[in-house]
């Protein structure tokens, strides 16, 4: 159940009605928008009493959410969120632009590519510290090192930087040196990650499983924003099919979806929807032409030696062509780059 604040109400209202939703035994999640402030009520709507929130001061209106995803609906939120890490800000005019190495290797790689990429536009650093692998003898990462390393290359690009956290335990760790949690496709549906990320105050950036529903991405979403952290944005990777052409699916009729079903931002990632670098620069563009918030880009200075994911990467120079023609398709849409 959503409460809908009048217009002009006021600090006091708001809060008054804040204890009522409580007093009824029910959760209160403060949503505030440009005009009204939204006031989401979780729990059980059949208490006695809920009737009577309409009547109280300040109130416009109450409805039902019909949703499972309360917090996550656009009935609970008719306007787009704007999520806002450092340099990277996704939701509005301006389409953001993540790009960076699959892994973290070295600082010179990590560098190297820092560089290039903002110089390029890209408004955000991408690089794994922790790397979740299919199998236990592949590269796992540099970890706290790797960390350090995205650290630096924040101080010396102004980057915010996007790296992922694979365990509830190292949520307060990447925090320290991360903008933006990525949770992978593989732990979408682990709860005690969603929960610990829920908790946590840094932007997150929730990626769908290859084989997970929209709903079900919706619903995990949802244990972050009840959590308390309502700074979420939906990616989109590719889910698995019975296709093999390319490593994963991408349909990017996701975007448009999502964006009637739901308030949060929605990110593409053309690089592990198509897993062949020849294809990641088409899809990225058609991302964009379908309304995407923004993308998600694998960048590597020698893809041919990567250590994960080089077949699927883009070298600097054809991240900076990509960000060229992403330009032009942008503008087309009323968006930037």
């Amino acid at each position: 159940m959503i409460v809908v604040m009048r217009s002009g109400a006021t600090d006091q209202e708001i809060d008054h009605m804040i204890q009522q939703v409580e007093e009824l035994g029910l959760k209160a999640n403060v949503l505030r928008g440009t005009e009204r402030t939204v006031i989401a009520a979780i729990g059980d709507e059949r208490v006695n009493g809920v009737q009577t929130l309409e009547s109280s001061p300040g109130v416009e209106s109450v409805m039902p959410v019909l949703a499972p995803y309360k917090l996550a609906s656009r009935e609970a939120h008719d306007a787009t969120s704007v999520v806002t890490a450092g340099s990277l800000s996704v939701g509005g005019k301006q389409v953001g632009v993540m790009a960076g190495p699959c892994s973290v290797e070295s600082e010179e790689q990590l560098m190297t590519v820092a560089k290039a990429v903002k110089a390029a536009g890209a408004t955000a650093l991408r690089g794994g510290a922790f790397k979740p692998r299919t199998s236990p003898y592949s590269f796992q990462g540099m970890k706290e090192d790797g960390l350090k390393l995205l650290a630096a290359a924040r101080d010396e690009t102004g980057l915010a930087v996007v790296t992922e956290v694979i365990a509830p335990d190292d949520v307060d760790l990447v925090g320290e040196y991360a903008d933006v949690l990525q949770i992978g496709a593989r732990n979408m549906q682990n709860y005690r990650l969603l929960e610990a990320c829920g908790r946590s105050h840094r932007a997150v950036l929730l990626k769908r499983g290859p084989s997970a529903t929209i709903d079900e991405m919706l619903l995990a979403a949802e244990y972050i924003l009840d959590g308390g952290n309502p700074n979420v944005m939906l990616c989109e990777r590719g889910i698995r099919t019975f296709e093999a052409h390319t490593r994963f699916t991408l349909p990017l009729a996701t975007v448009p979806y999502l964006q009637q079903k739901t308030h949060l931002p929605v990110i593409i990632d053309p690089s592990h929807g198509t897993g062949h670098t020849s294809l990641v620069p088409a899809m990225a563009k058609a991302a964009i032409a379908a309304g995407a918030d923004g993308i998600i880009v694998e960048v590597h200075p020698d893809p041919e030696h990567a250590m994960s994911d080089g077949y699927q990467s883009l070298r600097c120079e054809q991240f900076e062509e990509m960000m060229q023609q992403c330009r032009r398709v942008a503008e087309a849409v009323d968006r930037t780059v």
